[in-house]
């Protein structure tokens, strides 16, 4: 009986000794990730690797991150953190601008904004996220997939209101990439933390810009990485940044893009529609078993499933070896190519008890 490319890469790349259901949190390292990771530690321990990397792997992360999403990879810069490449943009906006957001956004989505002190900051439910949007408005900022509870935003709503109003859109896809379809082009910036659904380490960012708003970005993190001819810029200021999006790009850990390169070439073979079907399909499972037991998660169509009032049974679950968390007072679990049915009914058993 032929295999499907899911099937093939949970026997292949992966074996939890849990039932893991925590994505949102953090993914689990695909077998791959580790070897290229623990290849490239063990040559810096030898003496075998100058300058403790490989700029080619981080080349193919930018690469396989943007073919994956859906973009030009010159739109694309790398870094470390949510929060920075964030930063790099509320840097770009002029004192007094208006950014909305929804309710109880990420911290890391947000704060960048807030801690400027000279930005007018206004919060909205995200239902009414791109009926919010008016014509001082400078930004939105959200998130594909809210962390707190899954929703999935009104994305075509708001790209659509803040176009009317020329308010530029920034887009936090770390809850999305990696299961949920996205056209990062059409955003002005999407900012996506890897180490969940793309499966990467910890330490691996992607923030894309397009050409119009890589205009009036800053490049704050300007060094060696960030010149057009890195070689000739060893000392003394960059004379000429690079002319695409690299020029944003933060000074970034190896060992963490070594790892990601293959994360996300794994991804890729197996292509986000096969993903998309395969979360939301135990998802939606996840939700009827709920019913089934007199819970309501959130509804919707997410791979990511909060039940509101729930979070305390974490504990228990986590006792049986079950591995979900708790996020303002909800029970978050979360679903990925290595999750099975048996999964989900394993999560149930443990729940009707």
């Amino acid at each position: 009986m032929e295999t499907s490319a899911i099937d093939r890469a949970r026997t292949t790349e992966f074996a939890p000794d849990t039932v893991y259901l925590n994505t949102s949190s953090c993914g689990l390292l695909p077998r791959g990730t580790v070897d290229a990771v623990t290849t490239l530690a063990e040559e810096n321990a030898l003496g075998r690797r100058p300058g403790g990397g490989d700029h080619g792997a981080v080349a193919a992360a930018r690469d396989g991150f943007a073919r994956f999403t859906g973009t030009d990879a010159g739109r694309v810069a790398v870094g470390g953190s949510v929060a920075g490449q964030v930063a790099l943009v509320a840097a770009s906006l002029p004192a007094g601008s208006e950014v909305l957001a929804p309710e109880g956004e990420f911290s890391s989505v947000v704060s960048p904004f807030a801690q400027r002190g000279n930005l007018k900051m206004r919060y909205v439910p995200l239902a009414g996220l791109a009926d919010a949007v008016r014509p001082d408005t400078a930004l939105v900022a959200f998130s594909a997939v809210q962390s707190s509870d899954g929703r999935v935003a009104g994305l075509e709503a708001v790209r659509e209101a803040a176009a009317a109003y020329g308010a530029r859109t920034l887009l936090d896809a770390s809850q999305a990439a990696g299961w949920l379809p996205l056209d990062t082009g059409a955003y002005d910036y999407t900012v996506t933390g890897a180490f969940k659904f793309l499966l990467c380490p910890r330490g691996t960012t992607f923030l894309t810009v397009t050409e119009e708003a890589q205009e009036t970005l800053p490049a704050l993190h300007a060094g060696l990485l960030s010149a057009q001819d890195p070689d000739a810029a060893l000392y003394g200021p960059v004379q000429r940044l690079a002319d695409e999006a690299r020029r944003f790009d933060e000074p970034v850990s190896f060992l963490s893009y070594a790892g990601a390169a293959h994360s996300l070439a794994l991804l890729d073979g197996i292509g986000v529609d096969t993903l998309h079907a395969h979360a939301t399909g135990l998802a939606a499972r996840f939700r009827a078993g709920l019913a089934g037991l007199g819970h309501e998660a959130v509804p919707g169509d997410s791979a990511v499933v909060a039940v509101p009032g729930l979070g305390s049974r974490q504990p228990v679950l986590a006792r049986a070896g079950i591995v979900v968390s708790q996020r303002a007072g909800n029970l978050r679990a979360a679903f990925h190519l290595y999750n099975t049915e048996a999964d989900v009914d394993r999560a149930l058993d443990v729940l009707s008890g």
